[in-house]
């Protein structure tokens, strides 16, 4: 039977302030940790900005913006996530006062939306912590923290929330247990982070999260705020009961932030997994008030692969921050990423069963090696691998929907190429808008369309029973 999704489900595409603005320096900027992290997410970070980081030029966005968002309403667009750059309000994080020409930027922005019929939904940290935070504060490991998040919400909030309904707090938060320094701006070398400080960190971010929902709430009660979670289905790699467990506390793993974003506290397996830690953390009485009188409007998450994982035995990926065991009946990406479509399927109903609050997928899509061609005399890219991920993909989205799941919109990363988070290179591409930057840097900068942008615009206007074609 050919499936329409609901008329109110929201299309669009999803993109990070420090992997497409740049502008780096730009209107009083200051610098974040995305600024000496010429190598991504598992490499050291360098002393100050190098020229070999793609990241401080992006695609140019903070100077092309209205180019970009006339071919994201091109496409049909309803809804476009992108997240404000901490440091370009302010640029050391710690002032009192916001830099005034980094809040007219995100107005110039909501006003471009708004005059092509896209909702916008705003990520407050999308990775990218102002720089001086993580060298002087040690990011997140100090509860000081909080507060310069709160400032920094405030702001926006006060600034935009009468025009932007949808927020999330923290992308991909649950990251900051693979990635501490990308996730949560800590400076700490990985290796050399106790256990104390990592969990310390997560629940000074996980009380600025509901701290910043309730601050939403008392500015504008009609604002909907989300956490943001990486989903990763886990398959046991047997049916040996001690595969099963394993799975069950790498689950765990994940599980509980979006257990504290909905049900307002911490639940009793991570409890204990933090006592057998030796970790004690500290938390107030009005932490625990936080979380529990905020909880979230909405669960969003990250979809693009799914793992295995084992007692013992297997082949160990490190293909994506989240480690795990291979999949032997999957395909995977050039980058190791295991492409499976039925998980999304399945990672919906779970949450869905989980948490009963309404789902987003803010982020599923396919990084390739596109190659320019020309066709009628047009340059583009002929990626029908992407189509058929694209496709794949949205019809076990069809299907979560069938099954009762109430899911509220997509956003494809990146609807327009963008620098790499995991790997800092612009050949792995996303986009359905090729941008001719290459690795090295070199380039013109220009907007070509792939065959998947009118692919997508097709989904887009059937209400996707054009995947059923």
């Amino acid at each position: 039977m050919t499936q329409r999704f609901p008329d109110s489900f929201l299309w669009g595409g999803a993109v990070a302030a420090n992997q497409y603005e740049g502008g780096y320096d730009a209107d009083g900027k200051g610098l974040s940790i995305q600024d000496v992290m010429p190598r991504g997410i598992m490499a050291p970070p360098s002393d100050e900005p190098t020229s070999d980081n793609l990241k401080l030029v992006g695609i140019d966005f903070y100077h092309r913006y209205a180019e970009d968002i006339a071919l994201f309403a091109e496409m049909g667009f309803g809804i476009f996530r992108f997240s404000v750059a901490w440091s370009r309000i302010f640029p050391r994080g710690d002032e009192e006062t916001p830099n005034e020409a980094g809040l007219a930027f995100y107005d110039r922005l909501l006003d471009e939306l708004e005059a092509h019929g896209i909702e916008p939904m705003i990520t407050i940290s999308h990775y990218e912590t102002p720089l001086h935070l993580a060298r002087t504060y040690d990011g997140w490991v100090d509860r000081r923290m909080i507060g310069f998040y709160e400032r920094y919400a405030r702001t926006l909030f006060e600034r935009y929330g009468h025009r932007v309904k949808y927020w999330l707090t923290f992308n991909e938060i649950n990251s900051v247990l693979h990635a501490p320094l990308m996730s949560g701006g800590i400076w700490t070398p990985k290796e050399e982070l106790s256990p104390s400080q990592l969990y310390q960190a997560i629940h000074h971010e996980l009380v600025a999260s509901a701290s910043a929902t309730r601050i939403a709430r008392e500015i504008n009660p009609e604002i909907q705020v989300g956490c943001m979670v990486l989903a990763m289905p886990i398959y046991p790699l047997t049916p040996d009961p001690a595969d099963v467990l394993a799975v069950m506390k790498a689950d765990h793993e994940n599980l509980a932030f979006g257990d504290v974003h909905v049900r307002g506290a911490y639940p009793g397996y991570f409890l204990r997994s933090l006592a057998e830690a030796g970790v004690e953390l500290e938390i107030t009485e009005s932490d625990r008030e936080t979380l529990a009188k905020n909880t979230v409007d909405f669960v969003s998450f990250s979809y693009y692969m799914s793992l295995c994982e084992a007692a013992s035995g297997g082949v160990r990926t490190e293909g994506n921050i989240m480690g795990g065991v291979q999949n032997p009946t999957l395909p995977a990406s050039e980058w190791g990423w295991q492409i499976d479509p039925t998980g999304l399927r399945i990672v919906m109903n779970q949450f869905w069963d989980r948490w009963g609050k309404p789902l987003f997928i803010v982020e599923n899509g396919l990084g390739a090696r596109d190659v320019l061609v020309e066709r009628d005399g047009t340059p583009t890219v002929e990626d029908d691998y992407r189509i058929a991920y694209l496709r794949d993909h949205l019809l076990q989205v069809g299907e979560a929907i069938a099954d009762g799941v109430d899911v509220r919109g997509y956003t494809w990363w990146g609807p327009i190429d963008v620098v790499s988070a995991s790997t800092a290179q612009l050949s792995k591409r996303y986009g359905f808008i090729y941008v001719d930057r290459n690795d090295d840097g070199s380039g013109t900068l220009a907007r070509h369309k792939k065959k998947s942008f009118g692919y997508y615009a097709d989904v887009i206007a059937s209400h996707g029973a054009s995947l059923h074609d």
